[in-house]
């Protein structure tokens, strides 16, 4: 049998999911259609620090229900040790060439380079929640309304 590790504090939480929104190179994204048909999809990502940059073809589902709604949940890890957060999403053609850089070079694709129209989406996280065992669901909003409940 394992043995549950300690619950760990706000600080530890938030700094733990800054470190993964820094290092992590892929995400999942769920959207849903103006019908309530959901869409889940893998994307890498980059974090600039106040949101989460993807892109995607412009003809995708995904794109089409970022473009309608403008919100999207957003995972990163296992179900042992998950980052959710709930974002705001802005569409943009293009990004400046210093961010589709930085992009490309942290995930290893450069939509720029693809022979299909792709989209950039800045989501911004509304709230965020993290949790790796059942101990730390109690306090797993570490984000709510844009603030961190705490910085590290």
């Amino acid at each position: 049998m394992t043995e549950t590790p300690a619950a760990r504090t706000a600080e530890q939480r938030v700094a733990d999911t800054l470190d993964r929104l820094r290092t992590d190179v892929d995400l999942w994204v769920a959207t849903a259609d103006a019908d309530a048909q959901p869409y889940l999809v893998p994307l890498s990502f980059l974090w600039d620090g106040e949101s989460i940059l993807v892109s995607t073809t412009a003809a995708s589902p995904t794109a089409r229900n970022l473009v309608a709604t403008r919100r999207a949940r957003l995972a990163l890890g296992q179900t042992r040790d998950v980052v959710l957060v709930d974002a705001d999403v802005e569409a943009s053609d293009s990004v400046p060439d210093d961010v589709a850089d930085a992009f490309a070079a942290a995930t290893g694709f450069d939509p720029r380079a693809e022979p299909q129209e792709y989209t950039w989406f800045h989501a911004r996280p509304r709230s965020v929640q993290a949790w790796r065992e059942a101990n730390e669901l109690a306090g797993r909003t570490i984000l709510r309304d844009r603030a961190w409940v705490t910085r590290p």
